[in-house]
């Protein structure tokens, strides 16, 4: 039988490669994302899944739920990401990524631990590398980034219980869609998708004994404050 795996943020970016990239390797990939995603394979199942709203995530693992018991691999990839000076940005727009990126990321995984398999179950989460550095015009985002460390650093712990790999992957600019809102960043000193592909399959690909903990890679010219 195909291992199964969740993927979120399947529309574009990095979440519409991991599922890509799962899909090569046989999985059964269920597909979540606020709009339609634009990949197409019979093993692919594509969901409507904003995660900010209960309902629909709760709809989401019930499909899930009635292809599979459990589930191998989930890749965490969905979130927003706004940028601006701290001065221009807003409650609204610091409220809306916590909202998005740690409370919707927090919801899912609640009702994702009904699908878990122990020992086996990998969760592969992709933070920016804002998660552990801070860049100017970036508040909101990484306000939000930091907390969802917090937040998956917590469950990790209490979900020692079963056994599972969690790989945290804190990743430097990617060259995707996301810079086509920000025409003035320069893109070539950023990781391509398939720069990034070639972690993500080494995790992946590694067998089950070997544990992932904290990742952090970026382009050589890159750099961390």
């Amino acid at each position: 039988m195909n291992k199964v795996a969740i993927v979120l943020g399947t529309s574009s970016g990095l979440g519409l490669a991991c599922a890509s990239s799962l899909l090569e390797r046989g999985f059964l990939v269920f597909g979540g994302s606020r709009s339609e995603s634009p990949l197409e394979h019979e093993n692919f199942i594509d969901l409507e899944l904003d995660i900010t709203q209960e309902a629909q995530i709760k709809n989401f693992i019930a499909e899930v739920k009635a292809e599979s018991e459990v589930v191998d691999v989930l890749v965490n990839a969905a979130g927003m990401c706004e940028m601006g000076p701290a001065d221009e940005s807003t409650n609204l727009d610091l409220r809306m990524h916590l909202e998005t990126n740690v409370i919707g990321g927090f919801s899912f995984l609640k009702y994702f631990e009904t699908l878990i398999l122990s020992e086996e179950t990998h969760i592969i989460n992709l933070f920016s590398i804002s998660a552990k550095s801070f860049f100017s015009n970036t508040l909101s985002y990484t306000t939000s980034e930091f907390a969802k460390k917090a937040m998956i650093g917590v469950l990790e712990k209490e979900w020692k219980k079963y056994q599972i790999r969690f790989s945290n992957l804190y990743i430097g600019a990617v060259d995707t869609p996301l810079w086509e809102d920000y025409p003035d960043i320069d893109t070539t000193k950023m990781l391509k998708i398939d720069d990034f592909i070639y972690v993500f399959n080494a995790l992946v690909d590694a067998p089950e004994h070997i544990q992932f903990p904290d990742i952090t890679f970026l382009h050589q010219e890159g750099f961390l404050d």
